[in-house]
C-alpha cells in the first residue's frame, strides 16, 4: 500500500516471529524512546516477537513538523508493512497509547487486540511547558558533560526520575551535545499530543482491549469511561496498585501479571 508522508521508524526487535502468534508492538510516551521498554521486552522475548519503535520526532527516528496521531499511526502501518506483519498487538503507554488507539480505530484489520497503558482517548491539561522551557534553556553548546546537564536541569525540574528520563535523550555526537527528540516540533504540537482527535460517531474498534492503569496515577478517571466504552465496547480495565503514570517501569512485575493473561488467548 502507499504510505504518503509516513516515515520509516527506527525500531528495536526482540524475540523471533512465531506463526499464528501476533507480534507485540511496544510504544513509548512523550519525550521517551524505545529504550524505555527494554526491560519489559527482554522479559517477553522468550514467548513473543516484539517490535519497539522510536515514534516520529523521538529517539533515532526521523524528525517531521507533523506530530499528530493520524501521522503516528500511518508510520506504524508502514512499519508493519515493512516487516510483513498482517496483525500485531499494540501495547502503548501515554502518547504511545493514544497512537495505538488511533491505529486500532482506523486500521482495525492490523490490530489483533490492544493494550493501552495509563491514558484515555481524551484531552489532558498541558503540563509540559516547564519541561520544554527547561530543556530549551540548557544551552547545549556550553555544556561540559552529562553531569552538568543533570545539575542545571535540577534547577527547574525537581523530580530526579523525570530528569533521568529526559537525559536518556541527550547524546554527544560530532563534537557536541544534542537532543535526539525534535523539541521544536513537539513543543509546537503539544496541544495535539495532550489532546485526542475527534473520532467519527460510527467508528469503533470491536476487538478485545485492556486498559492498564496505575492506582496512584489519576490519568484514567471515571469521567473517561463513557468515551472508552463508545470507542472500545469490549474494553476491560485493570488497576495496578502502587503504580503511578509510568506503570511498567515502576511496577514491572504486577504490570506483566496484568498483561500476560490478556495476551495468552493470542497464543
Amino acid at each position: 500500500m502507499g504510505h504518503g508522508e509516513a516515515l520509516r521508524l527506527h525500531c528495536r526487535e526482540y524475540g523471533r516471529y512465531r506463526e499464528g502468534r501476533p507480534s507485540l508492538l511496544l510504544l513509548h510516551g512523550l519525550l521517551g524512546s524505545s529504550v524505555n521498554w527494554h526491560t519489559i521486552a527482554r522479559r517477553l522475548e522468550g514467548e513473543y516477537h516484539l517490535l519497539v519503535p522510536d515514534l516520529r520526532n523521538h529517539g533515532r527516528s526521523p524528525h517531521h513538523a507533523e506530530c499528530g496521531y493520524p501521522a503516528m499511526a500511518a508510520d506504524l502501518v508502514r512499519l508493519l508493512d515493512d516487516h510483513g506483519l498482517e496483525q500485531v498487538i499494540p501495547v502503548g503507554h501515554s502518547m504511545g497509547g493514544k497512537a495505538a488507539m488511533w491505529l486500532a480505530l482506523h486500521h482495525p484489520e492490523g490490530v489483533a487486540r490492544l493494550v493501552v497503558v495509563d491514558v484515555a482517548p481524551a484531552a489532558y491539561p498541558n503540563r509540559f511547558a516547564p519541561i520544554f522551557r527547561a530543556l530549551g534553556q540548557l544551552e547545549l553548546e556550553r555544556l561540559a558533560d552529562r553531569e552538568e546537564a543533570r545539575r542545571r536541569l535540577g534547577r527547574d525540574l525537581g523530580d530526579p526520575a523525570l530528569r533521568e528520563y529526559l537525559l536518556q535523550n541527550l547524546v554527544y555526537e560530532g563534537g557536541g551535545w544534542r537532543w535526539r527528540m525534535n523539541l521544536s516540533a513537539l513543543s509546537r504540537g503539544i496541544d495535539r499530543i495532550v489532546g485526542f482527535p475527534d473520532v467519527a460517531e460510527w467508528v469503533q474498534y470491536p476487538g478485545e482491549v485492556l486498559f492498564l492503569h496505575g492506582g496512584n496515577s489519576g490519568y484514567l478517571r471515571p469521567g473517561h469511561q463513557g468515551t472508552i466504552r463508545r470507542l472500545f465496547p469490549s474494553a476491560r480495565l485493570r488497576m495496578i496498585p502502587g503504580a503511578g503514570h509510568w506503570v511498567y517501569a515502576e511496577r514491572p512485575g504486577p504490570f506483566l501479571d496484568g498483561l500476560s493473561p490478556f495476551l495468552s488467548p493470542a497464543v
